[in-house]
């Protein structure tokens, strides 16, 4: 008895209407050539870890929960006096999605996490980095349905960056917006 893997949705869609639709826009002469999602990286820079090192594992955690994947505690490359911050010590963490957990986080992102956001307009279509990578930047983790609301001891924000194989700006745009990225216009 062979047990099925299930395709994530969101590949699926990439496969099937995506990769056609690029192709279609930009000329691409291989599908090969039309920009893919390599990676997506989910970190939290929490300043009060300094005085306070379990609050770090308590947003570790969350972002365990987010993820579905263990985070990596990232530590200080220099010590700052005005901060009482020295080298080595622990100050946020970062977790880095790669292939269907990658698609499936997406997937939640974009069509269950943003739409919560109160008053939401849409994202800004200028957060790329002049490489097709984009970062958004949300201000409180209870977005996500993973996380219950009567655990959270406080609220912290998170930067998602979405890195593409695109080659520019634009190439990483059309392909977030043919995902389901719900630009602001």
């Amino acid at each position: 008895m062979t047990q099925e893997i299930k395709v994530p949705r969101l590949k699926e869609k990439y496969r099937k209407e995506i990769v056609p639709a690029l192709i279609r826009d930009f000329a691409y002469k291989n599908p090969m050539e039309a920009p893919a999602i390599k990676k997506v990286v989910i970190n939290a820079g929490i300043g009060e870890a300094v005085q306070n090192v379990k609050m770090l594992d308590l947003v570790a955690a969350e972002i365990k929960q987010i993820a579905g994947q263990n985070p990596v505690i990232t530590k200080a490359k220099k010590s700052i006096a005005t901060f009482k911050l020295r080298e080595g010590m622990p100050i946020g963490c970062k977790v880095t999605l790669r292939g269907n957990i990658m698609y499936e986080f997406l997937d939640r992102l974009i069509c269950i996490a943003l739409p919560r956001i109160r008053d939401f307009r849409g994202v800004n279509g200028n957060a790329f980095d002049g490489k097709g990578n984009y970062t958004l930047g949300i201000k409180e983790q209870i977005l996500f349905p993973e996380i219950k609301y009567d655990s959270v001891t406080f609220l912290h924000g998170l930067d998602i960056t979405i890195v593409t194989s695109a080659k520019s700006n634009q190439e990483g745009k059309a392909l977030l917006k043919f995902m389901g990225m719900p630009f602001r216009n």
